[in-house]
């Protein structure tokens, strides 16, 4: 498609749009739900807060076994902040990740 402009002081314009070439598929890398040990990392502005949380993240993952652990940890890893105390989970299962929530 061509797209012209003519300004009123005599500036002319035109354009030759295109669609953009198509990507490449990425292979798709599927990862188990379970893909064994993945961290965990809690924090807390006291070691209280710290355990609070972890009780939090515990009732919070409980109530939704669809969650994949490693999207988990990649979350807490990157989207909250690192506080003073903190602590790190690392399970082989969702019984043993619930249970060192404790």
């Amino acid at each position: 498609a061509g797209v012209s402009s003519f300004g009123i002081s005599g500036t002319n314009a035109h354009l030759i749009l295109e669609q953009a070439p198509p990507e490449p598929e990425s292979a798709a890398t599927d990862v188990p739900g379970d893909a064994g040990p993945t961290p965990w990392v809690i924090s807390g502005a006291t070691p209280d807060a710290v355990r609070e949380q972890a009780r939090r993240l515990r009732e919070f993952v409980a109530e939704r076994p669809e969650l994949r652990p490693v999207d988990v940890g990649f979350s807490l890893a990157t989207t909250r902040a690192a506080l003073d105390h903190r602590a790190v989970v690392i399970a082989g299962n969702a019984d043993e990740r619930l249970a060192a929530l404790d």
